[in-house]
């Protein structure tokens, strides 16, 4: 076999490939052992049917035909390795020439992982939010950890702003309750925004046996984003109660003994949550600016599946999850169809760009992937997934997705390199260390989340049309 490659483009090549006949034997001789088995000729026993019998009563051509397709595809990787390609998607293939007893010439065109060239990133120099945690921020924190520890007691009043009614709800729409739309005994605090637009007018005054009629669009439910007329009635008011904020307080809702220690412990916390934040913005603005150095071709027909594959995950799993159309959606965030589609191919631009350019780096880093480091992102995976370990470890497992968290923990492991080498100083003109002892495992997990989530879509996309 002979092959011969020509760039079309950056991203896109031709392999020309010419195969002597003789290197078909094999394709042919099991070409005519799948037909023996699916044919019956008078006089031959089934799958004894000679070759020239064959060629006969169905013709040479079909046993060509078959020993080709069966054929190419190894011709297909045979020429793609002896050219060193990195081809994405399947190829475009085309037979120029097939004469019986002689050759077979074909061409396969493919996109391929462009060549990349990384410069020195070491003068890379953004800037990140300062770790800063008020008394307002613990103040705020310890408050909310109080609202989960209210109590409430029933009062025979009319109901106000904070206070918690136990109501039940019927919704019509066009005149005509829903089959899904009756709910008896749902316990709703006013003020809280947590059900329909327009319930907390309604039932705000109403006292225990008191109902109210209005009209609300519909969150979720057979009848999402439809104007429906709900039918609220009150069974029962309770006002919330508060704790105080005390020593008797900290020992209830935590381990602490004392006040003050809950809320050092807040402020701890807090501090911790906001380097994680730094971490991760230093991460994203360090990975802009190095795209922003690296000229990146990006293959079209990658590019469309990409955008595809966005678009598809958006609508038919995270909106259809909350009973929201793709249309309902845009309504919401206030964007036309024209503007969504720009994000979105501006995300995909970004999103192949840099797998690309991490791969890259991680090539030339030479950066490896132990088995701690990738069980370590899996029980990440797992628990953002709402899977346990081991059932998330399964679906990887079946689904071959195993070369796919390699590939995420590696990037991963790139971006940290650039963002070591890279200054990055806060708002208060502070250099940021994040390969500081307390902020490393911060600091590692966030670059593999930035790279996960730059790459995320794209690299399921490429890891199966690599496969």
């Amino acid at each position: 076999m002979k092959s011969a490659v020509e760039t079309l483009n950056p991203t896109r090549v031709r392999l020309t490939v010419e195969v002597p006949f003789e290197e078909l034997k094999d394709s042919l001789d099991a070409a005519y052992k799948k037909i023996n088995q699916q044919v019956t000729v008078k006089g031959f026993r089934k799958g004894k049917v000679p070759a020239r019998v064959i060629d006969q009563r169905f013709g040479r051509g079909a046993v060509l035909e078959e020993a080709v397709n069966d054929a190419l595809p190894k011709f297909y990787t045979d020429a793609v390795n002896n050219a060193e390609l990195n081809p994405l998607g399947q190829p475009e293939v085309d037979i120029t020439e097939l004469k019986d007893g002689e050759t077979l010439n074909f061409t396969a065109e493919v996109d391929v992982r462009p060549t990349i060239e990384i410069p020195d990133y070491s003068g890379i120099e953004v800037e990140v939010d300062a770790v800063e945690v008020t008394d307002e921020d613990v103040e705020k924190a310890v408050e909310q950890l109080r609202e989960r520890f209210a109590s409430t007691t029933p009062v025979e009043r009319a109901a106000e702003d904070g206070d918690v009614v136990t109501i039940d709800l019927e919704a019509k729409v066009e005149g005509e309750v829903l089959e899904d739309g009756i709910a008896n005994g749902v316990s709703y605090t006013i003020g809280s925004g947590e059900l329909l637009d327009g319930i907390d007018d309604a039932v705000k005054g109403l006292e225990a046996g008191g109902e109210a009629t209005f009209t609300s669009e519909l969150k979720g439910g057979s009848a999402a984003g439809k104007e429906a007329e709900v039918t609220v009635k009150v069974t029962q008011v309770a006002k919330r109660e508060l704790p105080e904020l005390d020593d008797e307080f900290a020992q209830l809702a935590s381990e602490f003994d004392t006040l003050e220690e809950l809320k050092a412990d807040s402020r701890k916390r807090l501090e911790n949550m906001k380097r994680y934040d730094q971490a991760t913005q230093a991460q994203e603005r360090v990975l802009d600016k190095l795209l922003e150095l690296v000229e990146v071709p990006v293959p079209e027909k990658l590019l469309e599946d990409e955008i595809n594959t966005r678009k598809h995950n958006l609508e038919h799993h995270q909106l259809a999850q909350m009973g929201l159309t793709l249309d309902k959606y845009l309504e919401l965030q206030g964007k036309t169809a024209e503007e969504f589609d720009a994000e979105t191919r501006e995300a995909a631009i970004k999103g192949i760009k840099t797998q690309f350019v991490l791969d890259e780096l991680v090539n030339k880093e030479k950066l490896n992937v132990n088995q701690e480091e990738l069980t370590e992102h899996l029980m990440r995976r797992a628990a953002s997934s709402g899977m346990s370990p081991d059932q998330f470890a399964q679906a990887v497992v079946q689904n071959n997705q195993v070369p796919l968290l390699v590939g995420e923990v590696a990037r991963g492991k790139a971006l940290a390199v650039v963002v070591e080498a890279a200054t990055v100083k806060d708002t208060n003109g502070e250099i940021v260390d994040l390969e500081d002892e307390e902020e490393g495992d911060e600091a590692a997990e966030a670059a593999e989340a930035s790279a996960e989530d730059e790459g995320a879509d794209k690299g399921e996309g490429e890891e199966k049309a690599e496969a």
